[in-house]
């Protein structure tokens, strides 16, 4: 799914503002669903993969069916009269629907207030060292009814991290989205202008998502996806917590199995290739996945993420077809072939040991 404007006239350069917060994104990203009601906080704590419990709290949580796929990626923030849940673009209706269809008789209500709301999105560089942010971050959000941040920095304790720690860019995925109420927008812009703070195109958001192997429902997901092929029990799956929709998958595929499918970061021998969504992975000739999203970087060139078989070889030299042309690309491994399996793994090693030991 594209952000548009895709871009302002400078790619790379909107890329190297936006990265280093000097620049900020007004495309909205994500929809705005406003949960209320008494039982808001117990309805949504027994569907949702984390636990949705104290004003304030943030985050993200996924809605899975039975089977553990992939229905709803959402943002959260807890506020004193309701949850703010924020799907990808285009997903409000599907999130109000869900609660009305799933509410029975508990006391809950939920409607779209998208167009309430003006997204400003920038990244935090300074949040990394401690540093005091610039003054107009203070600006912007005074004028916020609501800030999320992103939690895709840091793995949560209670989640899982299949990937090595120096995969992707995460830690400079230090993102925030300020939801600022239309009526206010003259004075964002007057915020934004007077402290010289550019915007940033659709296009250069994108290149550093994937950079930072940020799963997002809208490119990522499709009606297979379950979490651990994405690496999202890193930050949108509680494991220590009871009984919700999918939970039997997930914790069946981490401790006994292994993700069918596992996301991979691709950079491209041709630096300025933009692949697209779809684009078939290839391995000696064969189909082996598909590309989920594109972009340039303005460091790493041509990127991309795709998910193939899990059995592609992690060394093995993969190409990626697009239209007519055929490209070579370096695969970085995200989710590794052996991810999940716990207990099998130590099962074997015990009937392993006590072979040695006859």
């Amino acid at each position: 799914m594209t952000l548009e404007p895709r871009q302002l006239g400078d790619p790379l350069g909107e890329q190297r503002r936006l990265a280093a917060g000097r620049a900020v994104l007004t495309i909205p990203t994500r929809d705005v669903v406003r949960v209320t009601g008494p039982d808001r906080l117990r309805f949504l704590d027994a569907l949702l993969s984390r636990r949705v419990e104290t004003v304030g709290d943030g985050g993200e949580a996924l809605l899975l069916d039975a089977a553990g796929h992939i229905v709803l990626a959402l943002g959260v923030l807890v506020r004193e009269d309701a949850v703010l849940l924020l799907p990808d673009r285009g997903r409000a209706v599907q999130a109000v629907d869900w609660v009305g269809r799933m509410r029975f008789m508990l006391r809950v209500e939920a409607r779209d207030e998208t167009d309430q709301w003006d997204q400003i999105g920038w990244f935090a560089p300074w949040s990394q060292d401690g540093a005091e942010p610039p003054a107009w971050v203070a600006g912007i959000t005074r004028l916020a009814a609501a800030v999320w941040v992103d939690p895709w920095a840091v793995a949560r304790p209670d989640g899982w991290q299949y990937s090595a720690a120096t995969v992707g860019d995460r830690a400079a995925w230090t993102w925030r989205i300020a939801l600022t109420p239309v009526a206010e927008r003259t004075a964002v812009r007057d915020v934004l202008r007077e402290a010289g703070v550019g915007r940033a195109g659709g296009d250069a958001w994108q290149a550093l998502r994937i950079a930072a192997v940020r799963p997002r429902q809208a490119d990522d997901v499709d009606e297979r996806t379950i979490p651990h092929e994405l690496d999202w029990l890193r930050t949108a799956v509680q494991l220590d917590r009871g009984c919700y929709p999918g939970q039997e998958t997930v914790a069946k595929v981490h401790n006994l199995g292994h993700p069918p499918r596992r996301l991979v970061l691709l950079q491209l021998e041709t630096a300025d290739v933009w692949v697209e969504h779809g684009d078939p992975v290839l391995l000696n000739g064969a189909e082996v996945g598909r590309v989920t999203a594109g972009g340039v970087h303005w460091e790493m060139g041509g990127v991309a993420l795709a998910v193939v078989r899990r059995t592609v070889p992690a060394g093995a030299s993969i190409e990626v077809r697009h239209g007519d042309e055929t490209l070579q690309a370096a695969q970085e491994i995200v989710v590794p072939a052996e991810a999940g399996g716990l207990a099998a793994d130590r099962v074997r090693e015990l009937r392993r040991a006590r072979r040695a030991a006859r």
